[in-house]
């Protein structure tokens, strides 16, 4: 018997971490496959609540993941791209969408999974494309899903001949709550509410559970899932506290709806199983669907009262960054192109000030080792992307309307200036790669090349600073001191070398630590070599007056 007991636990949870990294593996590859045009499908089309519950589905069907879905849309709130409000309606869509999941396990195909698995295994190890090993990643990650079920569902036959599972399946039976309780605890564990529905659906299948035992934890899974969002936002920000918070109260509130019109529930995916004469597993997918679809129905009038109750729960600023241009209106590009040019300048001082940010958290970031500077300074790199996308489109479109001399200069200056500030945020993030490296490979650098780094950080971000100003203010004594604050940096960098070289002939550093530490200085000065590249459109703007 003990044997019997070891073999069901190892074949449970070995199917269970098949399962899951099924799961993982598959959503993984979908996100590779389509991750940036769904993020773009997430931003475009929730401009409206409504509109937020299909993206949200869709995007859901498409990652296999609700998880992902709520972790995009937290980013795209952080990053000012959407509002909480619409947020909410893309969280309940993710609820709709990840019912897909169950609806795959309902099709009885447990038997193909491996081979599947070898079909995905076969394309991503004989083939170079990128695409293609993208799509033979999903299919491995789903024939590993189906082949997880079928080693856990091995392992759960023998527990119709233990009494105590019995008896837990009867109590369950007659206290739905303690079905519910049940529900969110292995979900909890198991940080996967498609995982414990899988197991719910083979329970059912092997006729271990009734359907009367099994609705209510079909409840507790959809709370216990909101730990997830709960989890990933300690620590973060408002945005992802807000979004956790919807998630837990938006499916706690279903549930507890649910459970006290729990016999008419029953009644109706009864009618479902006979009338259309479903598989138990099928029976489980329908009920899952048919219950967040309901949820999403019930709630979606009161969005505003949700959204309201929750930032009354989180108070605080919505974003940190706001990754979209404020000033670039394509009406002014017909009416007065001297105004549009206006606009787009005062753009791209935004984007001066946020590489002056940028760079500011990355040196925080060097010096303290906290996470959230890293992190913000991310964001500022993606709107610096984003901004360089939108303001040099804007430009283009601008370039066909009939501009003068002095307009046609000042916007070649804004053209080039636009694509020095990206690059000066290309250099910052490689800073924070190299800091990143230097953490997690405990690579240490010598107190005299910290006090090195900070006084070049220091004036590069003067020159940052006074490079924006110089193109704000079209000023020629800012822009001349930029160029005397690169001359500068370039000295400081060649001293800076030769003192590193003399420190690791003295073997005071390693030489890990050296690469990291000239590797920075030589970014600190490409972002001055950036800057004056500004103060030279000045310069060149003023002497061409």
């Amino acid at each position: 018997m003990d044997i019997d007991v070891q073999k069901m636990i190892f074949e449970f949870i070995g199917g269970l971490g098949i399962f899951l990294f099924g799961l993982k593996y598959m959503a993984d590859g979908l996100q590779r496959t389509a991750g940036d045009r769904l993020r773009e499908l997430l931003d475009r089309f929730t401009r409206n609540p409504l509109m937020g519950v299909i993206a949200g589905t869709v995007v859901t069907v498409l990652l296999q993941s609700s998880s992902t879905t709520t972790v995009l849309t937290v980013g795209l709130v952080n990053a000012g791209f959407m509002t909480f409000r619409q947020a909410i309606g893309v969280i309940m869509g993710a609820n709709i969408g990840t019912t897909m999941t169950a609806f795959i396990i309902g099709f009885d195909i447990k038997a193909y999974g491996l081979p599947i698995l070898a079909v995905g295994a076969f394309l991503l190890f004989f083939f170079k494309s990128k695409k293609v090993a993208n799509i033979g990643q999903t299919l491995f990650g789903f024939g590993a899903l189906f082949f997880g079920l079928e080693v856990m569902s091995g392992g759960m036959k023998p527990l119709r001949s233990m009494q105590a599972f019995q008896d837990l399946t009867v109590s369950m039976s007659d206290n739905p709550i303690l079905g519910v309780i049940v529900g969110t605890l292995f979900t909890v564990i198991v940080q996967s509410s498609s995982a414990t529905i899988g197991i719910l659906q083979q329970l059912l299948g092997e006729g271990l559970v009734d359907l009367q035992a099994a609705i209510p934890v079909l409840f507790g899974d959809n709370i216990g899932t909101t730990i997830t969002a709960v989890l990933a936002s300690i620590g973060a920000s408002v945005g992802a506290k807000r979004a956790a918070f919807a998630h837990v109260i938006f499916n706690v509130l279903g549930a507890t709806v649910f459970l006290i019109l729990l016999v008419p529930f029953e009644r109706y995916v009864n009618w479902l199983q006979t009338s259309m004469n479903l598989e138990a597993e099928m029976t489980i997918a329908f009920a899952h669907g048919s219950f967040n679809l309901a949820n999403t129905i019930v709630q979606f009038p009161f969005i505003a009262a949700l959204a309201w109750v929750v930032i009354k729960l989180v108070p605080g600023d919505d974003s940190l960054i706001d990754h979209k241009p404020q000033h670039l209106d394509p009406i002014f590009i017909e009416q007065s192109p001297s105004l549009a040019l206006d606009q787009a300048k005062e753009e791209v001082i935004r984007m001066g000030e946020y590489a002056y940010k940028g760079l500011e958290e990355t040196s925080l970031y060097l010096n303290n080792k906290q996470q959230k500077h890293s992190e913000v300074a991310m964001q500022i790199e993606d709107a610096l992307n984003n901004l360089d996308r939108k303001i040099t489109d804007y430009l283009v479109d601008l370039s066909q309307a009939s501009l003068s001399d002095e307009e046609s200069h000042k916007h070649s200056a804004l053209m080039d200036s636009v694509r020095d500030l990206e690059r000066i945020g290309d250099h910052f993030e490689n800073i924070i790669e190299l800091i990143d490296y230097k953490n997690s490979n405990k690579v240490n650098l010598t107190p005299q090349a910290y006090e090195d780094l900070n006084t070049m950080f220091d004036l590069t971000l003067m020159t940052v600073k006074q490079a924006t100003k110089a193109l704000e203010n079209m000023s020629r004594e800012e822009a001349l001191a930029v160029v005397q604050k690169e001359n500068e940096l370039d000295r400081m960098e060649r001293s800076y070398r030769k003192k590193h070289i003399i420190r690791l002939n003295e073997g005071v550093c390693s030489g890990q630590a050296g690469i990291v530490f000239v590797d920075m200085i030589s970014n600190l000065e490409r972002i001055g070599d950036h800057a004056v590249n500004i103060a030279e459109e000045v310069l060149g703007e003023k002497e061409s007056l």
